[in-house]
């Protein structure tokens, strides 16, 4: 399948190394930044671009790739294209698409990625939407090439699932930066935090997160709080922060 990608962020790098590696043919890489186009082109064998009049017309597959307020003025610039044109947000409605061309899609990605540390999208969960049955077939057949996690989800339920994935994922991550932060300040490394880290994550593999909360205030261990949030004076807003966190919890767990 000849491919093109509209972008050249964390979610575009990854998309076309797993397509490049699973022997689709990558024809160009579009970023309005040369510089970041050529560098991801390169590692593909494609051809980097910056300007939207310069993408080919007959490529079998469009993948746009960029900030969701976008999307819309780069598939206004695909009117002309014969192939499937998707983007892979998880809040974007098909309509951002169709408005403008026949054949679109939704290749959504649930996963967190980075350029420097290149995922494999196999056990990804891999989401897509179509209009149009044909379309979606040619999707399916795509993503079960990269992932065993292949999943047909309307835009409503793509937008539950994103909106889950901010609070298990980048909410959680927000929060290691802030105990990073906390141990800064008292001279210490934020190493010792990692087996924590990654045992809180290993119980969620096989247990439902509600069964294996832990710490002060699902104790009702109100003595602890108050001294933590004591510890925050300084710190107004992560005293803020833990406050929330901690009422949400004692709320849930009644």
């Amino acid at each position: 399948m000849d491919i093109v990608i509209l972008g050249s962020g964390n979610v575009a790098t990854n998309l076309a190394k797993a397509f490049d590696a699973a022997g689709e043919r990558l024809l160009q890489i579009y970023s309005p930044n040369i510089e970041h186009a050529c560098v991801l082109a390169e590692q593909v064998g494609a051809e980097g671009i910056s300007n939207l009049s310069e993408v080919v017309r007959n490529a079998d597959l469009y993948i746009i790739s960029v900030k969701d307020d976008a999307i819309e003025q780069v598939a206004q610039s695909l009117t002309e294209v014969s192939g499937l044109v998707v983007h892979t947000s998880g809040t974007t409605d098909l309509k951002s698409l169709s408005r403008y061309l026949k054949r679109v899609g939704v290749f959504y990605p649930l996963q967190t990625f980075s350029k420097s540390r290149l995922v494999s999208l196999d056990d990804v969960p891999l989401c897509l939407e179509s209009s149009n049955d044909d379309d979606l077939s040619i999707l399916i057949a795509l993503a079960e090439r990269l992932s065993s996690r292949v999943y047909q989800l309307d835009g409503e339920k793509r937008k539950v699932l994103h909106l889950s994935a901010v609070f298990a994922c980048n909410f959680p991550n927000h929060l290691y930066v802030l105990a990073a932060k906390v141990l800064k300040e008292s001279g210490l490394d934020f190493d010792i935090m990692r087996p924590l880290i990654s045992e809180t994550a290993d119980k969620v593999m096989s247990n439902m997160p509600f069964d294996v909360q832990t710490g002060p205030s699902v104790r009702r261990d109100e003595t602890t709080i108050n001294k933590h949030l004591s510890m925050l004076n300084n710190l107004p807003h992560l005293q803020e922060i833990y406050q929330t966190l901690s009422n949400s919890i004692k709320i849930i767990h009644k």
